[in-house]
């Protein structure tokens, strides 16, 4: 009789492995903008922060998540420059890492820093912030009997 196989739950987040290569790539992709010249007039004179990495089960794919300096509207343009020369940057990559297989690359804009500022609006505004201020204990609790 064959013993029943365990059931595994599915992983709760990306491998370590995806993670040493998602930094392995940011740190490679990094250099590669910082160094090459980038023939686009949306690109020329703008620098991009490149935040997270994250990378497929299969390494074949990443996601790359960027934030232009500044933000704004410029943001959207800067996203489709990058994509539109996603080809280039693979073929850089292809040298300047050692895996397997150079993965396809896909572009994102970077929405967290927006939502930290949404954040930081709501809590400064005084609706918000007299409830987050400390009160004074009370004893009206004693006189509840």
């Amino acid at each position: 009789m064959k013993r029943p196989t365990p059931r595994r739950e599915p992983p709760k987040g990306p491998s370590q492995r995806q993670l040493r290569a998602g930094e392995l790539m940011r740190h490679a992709l990094v250099e590669i903008l910082r160094e090459e010249a980038i023939n686009d007039p949306v690109l020329t004179g703008i620098s991009v922060t490149l935040t997270e990495v994250r990378m497929s089960p299969d390494l074949r794919n990443a996601t790359i998540f960027v934030e232009p300096l500044g933000g704004g509207e410029t943001a959207r343009e800067v996203v489709k420059a990058l994509n539109r020369h996603h080809k280039y940057l693979r073929g850089r990559l292809g040298h300047a890492i050692d895996m397997k297989f150079t993965p396809a690359l896909k572009f994102l804009h970077d929405e967290s820093f927006d939502e930290a500022a949404r954040m930081n609006r709501l809590f400064a505004d005084p609706r918000v912030a007299q409830d987050l201020a400390p009160h004074e204990p009370s004893d009206s609790w004693k006189d509840q009997d």
